[in-house]
């Protein structure tokens, strides 16, 4: 594997500046377009931008600095704008490597990323995070890694397939392009003193480098807590109460727009409303599937959302751009179209559509009117990495009843409640029929059978429970995409279908099925650690959208049910989950009883 070689500004300054002075010629130059000027918030006309050795040496009247080798661009009604920078995302919930996403996010002007791969961390730890940083360096993309800072999610609640310690975390922050900690997500581990979480975050802050949070909860005083533990933002604010209480904290506000849950409409009122100041606000997608990649782009579409409900197009982009950089302390190079930055630029037919005709990374014109100018370096993951199925049997129907600990013909249950297009859930009670001792569903109730089976150590540990919400009428589905710890979950009406799709999926190596009768309706696989794909782009899209068709086919009108499902094991994000050990109450942090009774 070869890095990506990117001139530093001191070892190019006196080339920027003698292209500047007219004393050198550039080797790229953008003619005549309308400059989106973040730091001004203007939009400036008749704007040339001057690019040698991959930095911008000049933004004015480029003429004199155009030479016989220089390639020139017409930009004449077009927009030139910096590239955009996705501070928050997880590339595993894409189902994509890092190169096959990298493949749909430049088309669309993602130059930068700042992702969070704590899916695969939890899988194979430091081992998992390297593979991916290591695969995200060498492309024209820039990968920049935050490392992944609860792994697993919690320590008493779940078991992941691996874990990182205060010292692995030390020891990340000092690899090339690691900028700062994932997002914390055990926010009570923080505020209450835990000495592996607020060791991790000493250890960040004694880099240098930035802390990035996640705090769902509506306590104030725990919200200051975890400030004053060194935490600067958040990103599963949901209500624009939230938002502004954040803002004025002065914690870096992360408005989310992913595929399956959809905040910008909300949160964006402290900015079309209240009119707050903007510049500690940023756009990300955190989790979109390989669906939303081709049919609405990548960060491109939540800058689009926030034009949609009222931003202005500078602000949006301001958003997506400058605001990113300076959050991670890179603005002396990314984010803006000035001297001496990286010359990482979109050229943008329609302001309010987003939508690049030409993309630019390090001066050189990778995309341009649809297709692609350079080839991406292909990656190749171990073998070990592509076999992480680690079942201790095959699963029989058996595994998926639970017996009712009365005599009675009734119990009742406690049942996560899933939640379309939300990150979290809401706890319920159901009273359900028990038959020869075994509790069963209640389609009529929408109340179904849902399981969490241990992968990675072969544990043989299984753990059932009942959720509501997916509609669900037949057969069953089946995951190891299984936020955060990655387990095999099983959710369906049929106990002979659930044992079947879980073996499935342990037969082709992980990943996503839908199954009726016995039969397999749709199945996207997952070799990577069990969470992405080593397909193509257009590949995984036909399948996701077969899997897609699949939940319907069994009763689920859900949008992106697959990605709600996956995060029903994810005991950060209250209020009530599944986990390989049992059913979590998130709002006190233990396990509780499925039954009531």
């Amino acid at each position: 594997m070869t890095d990506m070689k990117r001139n530093k500004l001191t070892e190019v300054s006196r080339q920027l500046a003698n292209v500047a002075m007219g004393q050198a010629h550039a080797d790229l130059i953008i003619k005549n377009g309308i400059l989106v000027n973040v730091f001004s918030g203007e939009l400036v006309e008749q704007i040339d931008v001057a690019i040698v050795a991959g930095r911008i040496a000049l933004v004015g009247n480029a003429d004199h600095t155009i030479g016989e080798q220089t390639t020139v661009i017409d930009a004449a009604g077009r927009y030139i704008a910096p590239g955009l920078l996705d501070g928050h995302m997880h590339v595993e919930s894409t189902m994509l490597s890092v190169t096959e996403f990298a493949r749909a996010a430049l088309s669309t002007g993602t130059t930068g990323i700042f992702m969070d791969p704590h899916e695969i961390a939890n899988v194979f730890g430091s081992e998992g995070v390297r593979l991916m940083h290591e695969e995200g360096q060498q492309l024209p993309l820039k990968v920049f890694t935050t490392f992944p800072s609860c792994v697993p999610a919690t320590m008493d609640l779940e078991d992941a397939g691996a874990s990182l310690s205060v010292q692995d975390i030390r020891a990340g922050m000092q690899w090339n392009n690691v900028v700062g900690l994932g997002e914390v997500m055990n926010f009570p581990g923080v505020v209450f003193g835990d000495p592996q979480m607020c060791g991790e975050i000493e250890a960040t802050i004694e880099a240098g480098k930035t802390v990035t949070g996640h705090f769902p909860s509506d306590d104030d005083r725990m919200l200051q807590a975890y400030l004053n533990a060194g935490v600067t933002s958040d990103h599963e604010t949901v209500t624009r109460e939230q938002g502004l209480q954040k803002v004025r904290l002065g914690m870096h506000l992360m408005i989310r727009e992913g595929s399956a849950w959809h905040d910008v409409k909300e949160v964006i009122k402290i900015v079309t409303d209240d009119k707050v100041n903007t510049s500690n606000i940023s756009l990300v997608t955190d989790d979109v599937n390989p669906q939303t990649l081709v049919e609405l782009g990548h960060l491109n579409h939540v800058v689009r959302r926030a034009i949609e409900e009222g931003v202005d197009p500078v602000t949006a982009i301001q958003m997506a751009t400058i605001n990113v950089a300076r959050y991670f302390r890179m603005d002396q190079d990314l984010g803006s179209i000035a001297p001496g930055k990286c010359a990482d630029i979109l050229l943008i037919d329609d302001l309010h559509r987003v939508v690049p005709s030409t993309v630019i990374t390090d001066g050189q014109v990778i995309y341009d009117q649809g297709q692609y100018t350079v080839e991406l370096p292909k990656f190749v993951y171990p073998e070990h990495i592509l076999n992480s199925m680690n079942v201790k049997r095959e699963l029989t129907a058996d595994d998926f009843k639970l017996a009712s600990r009365g005599t009675a013909d009734k119990t009742e249950v406690n049942v996560i409640g899933a939640i379309e297009n939300s990150a979290r859930t809401e706890k319920r009670k159901a009273v359900l029929p028990v038959v020869d001792g075994i509790i069963q569903p209640d389609l009529q109730q929408d109340v179904i059978r849902l399981a969490c089976i241990e992968r990675h150590h072969g544990t043989g540990q299984i753990s059932n429970a009942f959720t509501h919400g997916f509609q669900i009428q037949s057969g069953a589905v089946a995951s190891t995409v299984a936020h955060d710890s990655h387990n095999l979950i099983v959710m369906g009406v049929s106990e002979e279908d659930m044992a079947f799709a879980a073996n499935e999926l342990v037969r082709i190596g992980g990943g996503t099925i839908v199954v009726r009768d016995g039969k397999v309706l749709a199945q996207v696989p997952l070799a990577i650690a069990g969470l992405m794909s080593e397909k193509s782009l257009q590949e995984v899209v036909q399948e996701v959208t077969q899997l897609d068709e699949a939940w319907k086919k069994i009763g689920c009108p859900l949008n992106a049910p697959f990605m709600t499902f996956s995060l029903i094991a994810l005991p950060v994000i209250p209020e009530i989950r599944i986990t390989n050990r049992g059913l979590a109450d998130v709002t006190q942090f233990k396990l509780i009883d499925v039954e009531i009774g």
